[in-house]
């Protein structure tokens, strides 16, 4: 038997990258997961490759896509024990290229989002779920053209805080994980041409000399999903090969 035998979880996001790579571990440790995101040739895919899982498309940012993904998480039957709000995205802006319209697909995605994932999952949480943000280690460095993303993902890591000790009495647990660069297509969406050459540097800068594999992350994500990590309340679970810690 896994982990999470008989859990209900849910990713967001969780048709690519990290929320995929997390999905799979999820369902290979016995949860039944429900991914949901914007673009639904890719849940379908990722269906395909988690097994036990059932696709919701929608915006995480949508209030009414939300309240649809956690209907049918209702209908299933069993409450909720793990949710993942790892929906975000990155359009890289520096302040004299940041527009209004950037900035707000950022906090709408990234902050809106992940509220609206959290605040509407509560009448479905059991006793003694447990809730992971994705952060990032964005929040705490200053790297150019990343500032809206690194304020957005400050908010997220300040949600856990407050959350963790909101929903304590509960025993639902609220963590947050601050990944460092990982190998996903959001690097190629947002730099391009240049995508190669800026791993290259991002990856010789790190104490790991690498960028993590989704598994990797995924790998964390289940540690804070399951009985292991029972006692870690408000934590900032930073999986970024020394980053932001050397």
């Amino acid at each position: 038997m896994g982990q999470l035998e008989g859990k209900t979880a849910v990713v967001t996001g969780g048709g690519t990258g990290i929320g995929l790579a997390t999905a799979k571990r999820l369902a290979a440790e016995g949860a039944h997961v429900f991914i949901t995101g914007r673009r639904e040739t890719e849940l379908e895919k990722a269906v395909a490759a988690i097994g036990n899982a059932t696709a919701v498309s929608g915006d995480v940012s949508v209030a009414a896509d939300v309240d649809r993904l956690y209907e049918r998480v209702r209908e299933h039957g069993q409450g909720l024990d793990v949710l993942f709000a790892n929906a975000g995205i990155n359009p890289l802006a520096t302040l004299d290229e940041l527009t209004e319209d950037i900035h707000n697909a950022i906090f709408d995605i990234n902050v809106k989002g992940t509220f609206l994932t959290v605040q509407k999952a509560l009448p479905l949480l059991n006793d003694g779920a447990s809730v992971i943000l994705n952060a990032s280690t964005a929040a705490e460095s200053g790297a150019a053209g990343m500032s809206a993303y690194g304020a957005s993902k400050a908010a997220v890591r300040a949600y856990a805080r407050a959350w963790a000790d909101e929903l304590a009495g509960r025993g639902v647990r609220v963590n947050a994980i601050s990944p460092g660069p990982v190998k996903t297509a959001m690097w190629g969406t947002a730099f391009g041409d240049s995508a190669g050459e800026m791993l290259a540097t991002v990856a010789a800068g790190l104490p790991a000399k690498r960028f993590a594999d989704p598994d990797e992350i995924a790998a964390a994500v289940t540690f804070l999903a399951s009985s292991e990590s029972s006692f870690v309340y408000g934590a900032n679970l930073y999986v970024d090969g020394g980053m932001n810690q050397v």
